[in-house]
């Protein structure tokens, strides 16, 4: 092989090395960027995914509750909209709280990351602002006809009060993009719910909350 054509195959051999090197580097960067921008188990981002992942199972629950115990199709309706909806956020939030690295709840307790919060309405979830209590709950289980509707718009009305209070809080205390606008949507489709729900309490010749 002659001089002539050794050099170039050199050069290419140089210039493939270095774009390894670079190209390296780069996954190394974007692995740090990564890693810094994953939320800590202490966060607010951790605190909201797990507690607002309870707060919804509750919702999810009382819906399932009332759709028993009514034929009316705008309850039912309701009830299917709302288990609809906050079991896919549940969803999101765990599917973060697997990508984070991060257990599913808080060894230390709840709602740590939401200082200043309102409380809940007693009882064991009273950490959680909206909660029903488990007497609540027993008495909607109990209920059947305009009665069970006109009991289960009440507390899903302080319910999503208190899930949109901690939505905002989420907001409020972090700049996670993901985060935001989850939050967001909650915020906005909890208080047109609330809307809805109060002029269907009207409606049962309840006034509204």
């Amino acid at each position: 092989m002659s001089a002539a054509s050794a050099a170039p195959r050199g050069r290419r051999v140089t210039v493939a090395l270095a774009v390894l090197v670079l190209l390296a580097g780069a996954a190394l960067v974007a692995l740090a960027v990564s890693r810094s921008e994953r939320p800590g188990a202490d966060g607010p981002e951790a605190g909201f995914a797990r507690d607002m992942s309870e707060h919804h199972a509750q919702a999810v629950r009382m819906s399932f509750v009332v759709r028993d115990r009514t034929g009316d199709p705008e309850t039912r309706l309701l009830a299917y909209d709302i288990i609809n909806t906050q079991s896919a956020q549940i969803g999101m939030m765990t599917a973060w709280l697997d990508e984070w690295g991060l257990p599913k709840t808080d060894p230390s307790g709840r709602m740590r990351w939401m200082s200043g919060h309102g409380g809940g309405h007693g009882g064991p979830a009273a950490a959680m602002p909206g909660m029903a209590t488990r007497a609540q709950l027993d008495d909607l289980e109990k209920a059947s006809g305009r009665a069970a509707e006109v009991m289960f718009l009440k507390l899903m009305i302080a319910h999503h009060r208190g899930g949109a209070g901690m939505a905002r809080a989420a907001l409020e205390r972090t700049g996670h993009d993901r985060v935001r606008r989850l939050a967001r949507t909650m915020v906005e489709g909890q208080q047109a719910e609330i809307t809805q729900m109060n002029a269907m309490l009207r409606r049962r010749g309840s006034p509204a909350v």
